[in-house]
């Protein structure tokens, strides 16, 4: 343990065999050498831990804490930061579990669960569409008020009566936000509750992980305040100005522009479907751990091959970055985000989050920081889940 003031670190060999872990360490240690602000990494299996390191402090040098979260502080495991996109793998998990409970079917069109969502056009809308990022809906239209960005459903009823870019199904494009509010709304038609509820009910209680959707104030003082690195960038592969317009429009509010709303009270309050997710590195690790185990307590075997089996894959129509989509996970990619080991599943968060599953190694794993860095220049999750794979 080393215990600098500057940049404490802390790790935790719960199974590893000890050469390996040593190697793993050596990797944290290198890259927490780096690092303005904190990070961690932890691997489970079977919900239980295998290793687990917590390095750096949860507010950068020289800034100041996040509206009502607490002093700055050494990252230790009871740390939470902001999930970005890393929540849309809560979501597809959600959507696994209602597809194996018989409450929402893949193959069957959104308008017959939502019928409103049938306008322009969208009538033969399947759910399969809108878990895989093929629906064509990649920005509201118009543009929200800003007092309006939370509100799911005020977004969602503009969405259902908004038309595609694209015949659906026809092109993949991450929907960056939209992802968010139309599984919101859906889930919100099948089972009457709304996603943090859902996230509370179906994943953080039975399972008791220390992960939220709407964080509740009494938490506050444990969360990690969010920072831009100096060269963080967005949808690095893009190099058509035409379409990094359409990139401004869909991230408007939230990664572009001046503003700051991923440390705001407004989002850890609101249950952003798309991004708004709080939790631990232990929690994310624990639950793909419990998703990746042969029988596990989520969802049946049948279900989880079917949520994470190749809905949509290719080149992605607005980012140029290369995707592959089961229903609501990413999967294995050709840049390798999670690791040599395939088959592989589970979401990546804007800065370089990473929270995932190696299934036929019943391994679950989380990279959790809260110094966002552009993906091009980002190797702090792979060259952990590089070493990783040499050991496990």
């Amino acid at each position: 343990m080393n215990t600098s003031l500057e940049k404490p670190l802390t790790s935790h060999n719960d199974g590893l065999p000890q050469p390996g872990f040593e190697m793993l360490s050596g990797v944290f240690a290198r890259h927490l050498a780096a690092a303005e602000g904190g990070m961690a990494f932890c691997v489970y299996r079977d919900g239980k831990p295998l290793a687990r390191f917590y390095g750096g402090t949860t507010v950068k040098n020289g800034t100041t804490p996040a509206p009502g979260t607490g002093p700055q502080q050494a990252w230790s495991e009871k740390t939470m930061a902001v999930l970005f996109s890393g929540t849309k793998g809560l979501m597809a998990t959600i959507a696994a579990i209602l597809i194996d409970r018989r409450l929402l079917d893949p193959e069957a069109t959104i308008a017959s669960y939502w019928p409103e969502f049938a306008m322009a056009g969208k009538k033969d809308v399947t759910v399969a569409q809108v878990l895989n990022h093929t629906v064509g809906l990649v920005y509201v239209d118009p543009d929200p008020a800003q007092d309006l960005r939370y509100d799911n459903r005020a977004m969602a009823a503009v969405l259902a009566a908004q038309s595609p870019l694209w015949e659906p199904g026809t092109k993949v494009a991450y929907h960056a936000l939209t992802y968010g509010y139309l599984v919101a709304e859906l889930f919100l038609r099948v089972t009457g509750m709304t996603p943090g509820e859902l996230v509370r009910e179906l994943l953080a209680g039975p399972l008791e992980l220390d992960v939220h959707l709407g964080l509740p104030e009494s938490l506050d003082r444990r969360l990690a305040t969010i920072f831009r690195s100096q060269n963080y960038a967005i949808s690095t592969f893009l190099q058509d100005p035409e379409r990094r317009k359409l990139v401004d429009r869909m991230y408007a509010g939230s990664l572009t522009g001046n503003g700051d709303p991923f440390n705001s009270l407004g989002m850890r309050r609101a249950e952003m479907a798309s991004g708004g997710g709080i939790g631990t590195a232990d929690a994310m690790a624990s639950l793909y751990s419990q998703l990746a185990t042969p029988l596990s307590p989520l969802v049946s075997a049948e279900a989880l091959k079917s949520s994470t089996t190749t809905w949509s894959e290719g080149v992605d129509a607005v980012n140029d970055r290369p995707l592959r989509f089961g229903l609501g996970y990413e999967l294995a990619d050709p840049l390798g985000t999670y690791g040599p080991v395939t088959p592989a599943f589970g979401h990546s968060g804007a800065g370089g989050g990473l929270h995932g599953a190696w299934p036929e190694k019943n391994i679950g794993f989380s990279f959790l920081t809260n110094e966002m860095r552009a993906e091009d220049q980002d190797r702090r999750a792979k060259d952990l889940l590089g070493a990783l794979a040499r050991i496990v």
